[in-house]
């Protein structure tokens, strides 16, 4: 098993975690490098829960923050081992996870060494499974299993931000609307009904649907539905009695999954629409005092965060939580996925001016 020296920079670290091969389901080689590092630092009690680890400081510290990053991948396709790349002359590593999310988990590893006598106390969590079902997720565990581990003022996500602070995230819907038809030969259509032919009404609204921009506690996000997938479909020669219009609807965090819901079959009124997953946003917070001295200490101007990210566990827990990563999100899960070497060094650098300041 490799194992982890955090004395070395956050840039070699994302290297070596880069290269310890970790698709979801298969985290368990890095779960072992990381709490095996993190059990050797004295000032910090360690916790394991299958392939999540926990380490917290216990400095009675008037304050806590909790700073999370997911230690899975989705699947390699030929981007493991990383490689040292330029580009415009500017330095970069390239591979899986360098995005999403390893150079972030990496920054973490490097400031819980380091940090023995932060300004608050602090709970650092490296989790598994978060790019499958979110019942698999290892925060939706360990939130069943010790619920007291994510109490805290103020929670960081480590998501890809391009070093920038983004808080909160949108709500996350998926629904199915059906049509029903009448199955019969092609070579006699008018026997049947078509089923395919009456989702056209919902693709014409959906088409139509002109999507809001919301303010949130001063972020503007953007919302969208939109068709994603249509099954349908018997055989070459049968009249389909069957349609499915899958639609994914991301709301603004000002909306609850109830309040989502009822917008979507309000947009498609008359066809038979099944929820089949939810998930509700998270407001910014950044309104909370911990947020205002994070954002002033990183110096960043604070972004609406459009996809859905674990923040909102946080949120739905009374944390206010932001995203604050290296990396670009455009290139998470992308082929071409790589890290400039500058950001690693400036959210480390961000990171550490907050915590240790005082």
């Amino acid at each position: 098993m490799p194992a982890l020296d955090l004395s070395l920079s956050s840039v070699d670290l994302t290297r070596i975690i880069c290269d310890i091969p970790s698709v979801s389901g298969e985290e368990q080689t890095l779960a072992d490098a990381v709490f095996d590092a993190v059990s050797a630092l004295g000032h910090l009690e360690v916790y394991r829960d299958g392939d999540t680890i926990v380490a917290r400081t216990h400095l009675g510290r008037a304050q806590r923050v909790v700073i999370a990053g997911h230690i899975d991948t989705v699947p390699i396709n030929g981007n493991v081992p990383t490689r040292d790349i330029e580009l415009d002359g500017q330095p970069f590593i390239w591979g899986r996870g360098t995005v999403d999310m390893k150079a972030g988990v990496a920054v973490q590893l490097k400031l819980a060494a380091e940090l023995s006598d932060p300004r608050v106390d602090i709970t650092w969590m490296w989790y598994d499974h978060e790019e499958v079902d979110a019942d698999l997720n290892g925060l939706t565990r360990l939130a069943r299993t010790r619920p007291d581990l994510f109490a805290g003022d103020f929670a960081i996500l480590g998501e890809p931000s391009n070093g920038e602070v983004e808080g909160g995230c949108n709500g996350n819907l998926r629904a199915i609307v059906r049509t029903d038809g009448v199955r019969a030969h092609s070579a006699r259509a008018w026997i049947g009904e078509n089923a395919i032919h009456k989702a056209a009404p919902i693709l014409e609204r959906l088409a139509a649907y002109e999507p809001l921009q919301v303010e949130v506690d001063g972020l503007v996000y953007r919302e969208g539905l939109n068709a994603v997938r249509i099954n349908g479909g018997v055989a070459g020669n049968v009249i389909p009695d069957l349609c499915e219009v899958e639609v994914n609807y991301r709301f603004a965090p000002s909306r609850g999954v109830e309040e989502a819901a009822d917008h979507v079959r309000e947009v498609l009124a008359g066809f038979d629409v099944e929820v089949v997953d939810a998930a509700a946003g998270a407001r910014p917070g950044l309104d909370a005092p911990l947020a205002q001295e994070f954002l002033s200490a990183v110096g960043a101007e604070p972004r609406p965060k459009y996809g859905w990210t674990d923040v909102a566990r946080f949120s739905a827990l009374g944390v206010p939580a932001v995203n604050y990563g290296p990396g670009d999100p455009h290139l998470a899960h992308h082929d071409e996925e790589r890290v400039p070497l500058w950001q690693i060094e400036a959210v480390q650098q961000g990171l550490r001016a907050w915590l240790a300041a005082g």
